[in-house]
């Protein structure tokens, strides 16, 4: 009796710690797509070259998929309390830095110190949600809420940074992170509890060196392919990333207390779950990808409205990730997760059929479909990441976890990707048309736009006809193909986690989940 006054003062602690973890979320989304909107003025403010401005805008995605694995095990070592207040100071160092570099060498250089920020607090976020929620009905509802907060920052981005760049200059959209940092970090230092592994083992330095090269050399080979094609470089760079890899796995299955236990990866549920997730992001990234280009570079809208047109997708998915534990809990684990994979890829089908005149309504229908899907596949799978392993792991677990989200969304712009730019790419330029005009009008959409408003007007809207015509085919073979994916994906989730029962009880639903039966 005399401990019933404070458990709702511990539950309320609890949640404001959550709280923390939201913020850290929403800073760490908006930061990822708000730079896309200040790459031109970065450009001209900087004099950078065309090199400096794709490590700009690459180097920072690089430098996070190398140090998840690595960061997420020294959570479980050093504590993930300590990781996420340490990562969140890099972050707003990095952020200070990036706002008032001179030069461009330097912005590189605060970008990769921002990679090693954000590649502590992504994972740190996620595991401490398992020690704040032991119940997993509360613990459903926290990721619901985090997944929801993911969505919510990733589409707020371009809002926030399109506000930003018309009042102040380009270094603002980095310098907005300070204030949330500062006051991040007394306050979780206050409110979070720590939590790690009481006997996790060393951190193997060379496993960690291993795991860093082979993500990133993977990483840089697949975007490089997708922007330049295959050369040299892109090949020395995946043979070496893959041998690193393959090094890695090697040297975990000799370590007495390796960095990752890849017995997780026998649990049917957790190998099940990380693949599933991972083709479902690979198969809608192109999708989300090249959509923007289509709204303004096609559909002809300004940038502020090629955002908002996205608007009603973001706002199911918000919706439906915090009501998706609910989904669970009156249905399975299985259902929800296949369930979300197989409504994506039926809502892809329709955009298969797109054209140049297809009608907003259209494709909003088939883009709340989409969101209302990776919604429950999203909240579901980290859900059942974090419920498949030991708690005392649940930092690796976040790790792959997101890691295989980032090598998902690299796949996936790489190989869709190279299926618009290369149906793009033949569309016919009008007869006479210069060959340096006609290279620049094939480069990219963008680049015909420019051609043909240079062009006499008849010639110049057959090119630009022309020219939307090959990329929307393009968009419509790569929905087709994210479409095989995602039912693909559907299958292989209904399949692998077909050892879990229709989960009468939260209890039955942990102990078959952690037991992979």
């Amino acid at each position: 009796m005399t401990t019933t006054p404070t458990r709702p003062a511990a539950t309320r602690l609890r949640w404001l710690g959550f709280s923390l973890l939201i913020l850290t979320v929403l800073l760490i989304m908006i930061d990822n797509t708000v730079l896309s909107l200040a790459m031109p003025f970065i450009s001209k403010d900087l004099a950078a070259t065309g090199t400096q401005m794709l490590w700009i805008g690459d180097v920072y995605s690089f430098v996070l998929a190398g140090l998840l694995v690595s960061m997420g095990t020294l959570g479980d070592r050093i504590g993930r309390k300590k990781l996420l207040l340490i990562g969140a100071a890099t972050f707003g160092i990095a952020s200070l830095i990036a706002a008032f570099a001179p030069t461009a060498e330097a912005l590189i250089a605060a970008r990769v110190l921002l990679g090693v920020g954000g590649a502590t607090l992504m994972p740190s976020t996620l595991s401490l949600i398992r020690s704040l929620f032991p119940d997993p009905v509360e613990r459903r509802t926290a990721i619901g809420i985090w997944s929801a907060a993911a969505v919510g920052g990733s589409a707020l981005g371009p809002l926030v940074g399109g506000f930003l760049l018309e009042h102040f200059w380009w270094g603002s959209v980095f310098l907005i992170n300070v204030p949330v940092v500062l006051v991040l970090v007394p306050a979780g230092a206050l409110l979070l509890r720590e939590a790690k592994n009481p006997d996790p083992g060393p951190w193997d330095l060379r496993s960690v060196f291993l795991s860093m090269i082979g993500m990133v050399g993977v990483v840089y080979a697949v975007k490089e392919t997708s922007a330049h094609g295959v050369g040299l470089p892109v090949v020395i760079s995946a043979v070496a990333g893959v041998a690193a890899l393959w090094l890695f796995v090697r040297r975990q299955k000799k370590l007495p207390r390796p960095l990752i236990d890849l017995k997780l990866f026998r649990n049917p549920s957790f190998a099940g779950v990380i693949a599933a997730n991972m083709l479902s992001i690979f198969g809608m990234s192109g999708l989300f990808y090249f959509f923007s280009q289509y709204f303004q570079l096609v559909q002809g809208y300004r940038p502020l409205m090629a955002g908002l047109a996205g608007l009603p997708s973001t706002l199911a998915s918000i919706v439906v990730s915090v009501l998706a534990g609910a989904l669970v809990a009156r249905t399975s684990s299985r259902a929800v997760l296949a369930g979300g994979l197989a409504l994506m890829g039926l809502a892809m089908i329709p955009m298969a059929f797109l054209a140049p005149d297809t009608s907003y309504p259209f494709v909003a229908v088939a883009m709340v479909a989409i969101g209302i899907g990776m919604a429950m596949t999203y909240t579901t799978a980290n859900d059942l990441v974090l419920s498949s392993v030991r708690k005392e792991e649940a930092g690796a677990a976040a790790a792959i976890s997101e890691t295989g989200y980032e090598l998902g969304m690299a796949l996936g712009i790489a190989t869709l990707g190279s299926i618009v730019t290369g149906i793009y790419q033949r569309f016919p330029v009008p007869a006479g048309t210069p060959a340096d005009l006609a290279a620049n009008a094939r480069d990219s959409l963008a680049g015909a736009v420019e051609v043909s408003r240079g062009m006499a007007p008849a010639p110049g809207q057959q090119l630009l006809s022309a020219a939307q015509e090959a990329f929307t085919s393009g968009l419509a073979v790569a929905c087709a193909a994210g479409a095989v994916l995602l039912l693909g994906a559907a299958v292989l989730a209904w399949t692998l986690l077909k050892r879990l029962p229709g989960e009468k009880s939260s209890g039955t639903r942990e102990a078959d989940v952690q037991s992979g039966g």
